[in-house]
Parts: structure tokens; sequence; C-alpha cells
């Protein structure tokens, strides 16, 4: 005859189902986060009232002109400001592309020259659909 309680058993917790909850939330917040693009040129738009088109699946280069005049393709740096040094780097921007879609986002403050130049550029090289980047207005 035993008087001894029988002590029971340790409680095991599942670990599973909190592991799957936890998944779960991990996809939910990476699927709803919105990211910000960041430019590493700060740059003034100018605004415009029209919406944009929506974006196409296809080679997108981009001409940032800042204030002062100064080019950047693709967020690189041109030396110099001279067609024939953009016209070199939208070349090697574009590499295999016939024809990629060219967005210029020049600030409100650039000289008309600068963004003229641009447009020159890209048209020597053979690209013929250009866009420009601006701000969307309050009203």
């Amino acid at each position: 005859m035993n008087l001894r309680r029988a002590r029971p058993n340790d409680p095991e917790i599942n670990l599973t189902p909190l592991i799957d909850v936890v998944f779960l939330l991990l996809i939910f917040f990476m699927v709803s986060t919105t990211f910000v693009r960041e430019a590493e040129v700060s740059v003034d738009l100018p605004q415009a009232s029209a919406q944009g088109a929506p974006p196409e699946e296809q080679a997108i280069l981009e001409i940032t002109i800042d204030a002062q005049g100064q080019y950047y393709v693709n967020g690189n740096a041109v030396a110099g400001g001279q067609i024939a040094t953009l016209r070199r780097a939208l070349r090697e921007a574009a590499g295999d592309a016939e024809s990629p879609r060219l967005v210029i986002s020049a600030d409100r403050n650039t000289p008309h020259q600068a963004v003229i130049t641009a447009m020159d550029a890209a048209r020597q090289v053979g690209f013929v659909r250009l866009t420009f980047a601006t701000q969307q207005s309050d009203e």
C-alpha cells in the first residue's frame, strides 16, 4: 500500500501556436508597412495638381538636379556638369535598356538651363520618354 501522494506531472507548454502567431504578426507588419523613399540629394520639387501616371514595369533612370545645377544620375554625382559627361553617365546607367523611362527631378530653384541641358543630353542618347518629378499640391 502506497500512502504517498502521486505528484502531478509538470505541465508542458506547447510553443507551436505561439510561434505561428508571432510569424503571422511579423508578416502582417512587413506587408502593411509603407517605405518612404529618401533621396540622398536634397531637392525641393515644384508642385503640380495633376495625378501621376501609374508606374510601368520597365527600366527607369533618374536625373536629379540640385539648386546649384549639379547633376546626379541614379544618385551618383556627374562630374563637371558638361553635356558630354552627362551623356556618358546616362549611357552607362542605362546599360542594356534600349528605351528606359527617364525621370528628371529638378529643384524648384534649379537654373532653367540645367534642365534643358539634361533634356538635350537625353535626346542625344536616344531617350524620348521623359517625365518630370513634382510634388502634389495641397489644393
